[in-house]
């Protein structure tokens, strides 16, 4: 073989050979680190993606926690958080500590997750420096702009600087369809949360909160609850916190476990009501590697979590929420969770009722979680690779016929 010709294929090798695409991935609370981080893994173990992850730290401690868990050490930390902080305060120092980094790190393309203010922010730094976005959990929806506040209007405002949808679900493919998007900027793939949760549950952690070392000696039944959301802040919270002294009363055999939001609101409505009741254990946030664990200890969950209405059907866990709409529907079509509000009555009632009646309890337990099946990430990096040019089409996600078994809690 000639020179030239030696050439010529050495620069048509170099042609078929995908770019390393350089993918800044922004999160900043501990929901969208579980979320990401599965992906970052996925990325760094792959050959043809430079994953940079910069987090917000819009939650502190909670995102640490997460991040320990994966073994992900951030390549910038924006560090906006401040005590009481507001949401113009964590839009604007977000906003102004992304914008020169994004010239610095100059990726090709910049990933976002879910809903919050540093999804929205993350987004419009990128579109501000005219950089493709992906929106990881795309086209969730609830119809209201205030519930959940900020949340709904941040995932609105996100799909609009959006190039690629990553929607988890065909109900949220077609939230975006009716608004507009176009179908081939979607791709449905299933919820990440899905993917970490199995991750996580395989590596057999233990709680990491001494005042849980006796749970699984507990014989009787066991109640997880969390709250934190902001529209609930004053006289419905401190429902909530009245709702739980009452069930705690009239189920003396029962242990509730309240890891509480560290929001100094959150605690100021809740724990008046129950800081002196003995089957009530509060502990500080979790790592999310001993929530999974409590998860899978647990009779039923009450929360008004987003993430935990998708985790909590894959453990086969009846989930009640604090909310009165979701962005997350299917479940609630599917009977897996219910939505119960934030009234004191409404909430010690429906919880008794699950607590009480076995067939009620095992309904929920055995609804079809259509969430996902543990191949998210899969797909949302086959859909980046197509996004670019450089890969097929992926498969989409669609939920299972029947109900998945419950996954087990390593011995």
């Amino acid at each position: 073989m000639g020179e030239s010709e030696q050439k010529v294929k050495a620069q048509q090798q170099v042609k078929s050979e995908p770019k390393v695409k350089r993918i800044l991935l922004v999160f900043g609370t501990r929901p969208e680190a579980i979320k990401m981080a599965p992906i970052v893994l996925a990325m760094r173990e792959a050959g043809d993606f430079e994953p940079v992850v910069s987090v917000t730290a819009q939650h502190r401690v909670m995102l640490d926690q997460v991040l320990d868990v994966f073994g992900i050490r951030p390549d910038y930390d924006l560090d906006v958080i401040q005590d009481r902080q507001s949401l113009q305060s964590v839009t604007t120092r977000a906003l102004e500590r992304l914008s020169p980094l994004l010239e610095r790190v100059k990726p090709d393309m910049v990933l976002v997750q879910g809903d919050t203010t540093s999804t929205f922010v993350g987004a419009l730094a990128a579109f501000y420096h005219q950089m493709p976005v992906g929106h990881v959990e795309a086209g969730l929806r609830t119809g209201n702009t205030r519930s959940p506040y900020p949340e709904e209007m941040n995932r609105r405002l996100t799909s609009q600087l959006t190039d690629l949808h990553l929607a988890p679900t065909s109900t949220a493919r077609d939230h975006l369809l009716a608004e507009g998007f176009c179908r081939k900027s979607i791709v449905v793939t299933g919820n990440t949360v899905i993917d970490a949760l199995l991750r996580t549950i395989a590596m057999d952690v233990e709680y990491g909160e001494p005042a849980l070392d006796d749970l699984d000696d507990h014989d009787g039944q066991v109640l997880l609850v969390t709250v934190h959301r902001r529209e609930s802040w004053g006289e419905a919270m401190v429902g909530v916190g009245l709702a739980l002294a009452d069930i705690a009363r009239a189920e003396p055999g029962l242990r509730i476990v309240f890891p509480i939001h560290r929001n100094p609101r959150v605690r100021e409505s809740i724990l008046p009501a129950i800081e002196d009741l003995r089957n009530v254990t509060v502990v500080e946030p979790m790592a999310y590697g001993g929530f999974a664990r409590l998860m899978q200890r647990s009779t039923l969950i009450l929360t008004d979590s987003g993430g935990i209405q998708e985790e909590g059907p894959s453990l086969g866990k009846p989930v009640l929420v604090m909310r009165d709409t979701t962005e997350r529907p299917e479940a609630v079509v599917a009977g897996t969770v219910r939505l119960v509000g934030t009234d004191r009555a409404q909430v010690r009632d429906c919880v008794l009722e699950l607590l009480r009646d076995p067939a009620a309890h095992r309904a929920m337990a055995n609804a079809v979680n259509p969430y996902g099946d543990g191949q998210a990430v899969r797909r949302s990096l086959e859909a980046v690779r197509f996004f670019f040019g450089e890969g097929p089409p992926p498969d989409e996600f669609a939920p299972p016929s029947q109900a998945p078994a419950p996954v087990p809690l390593p011995s």
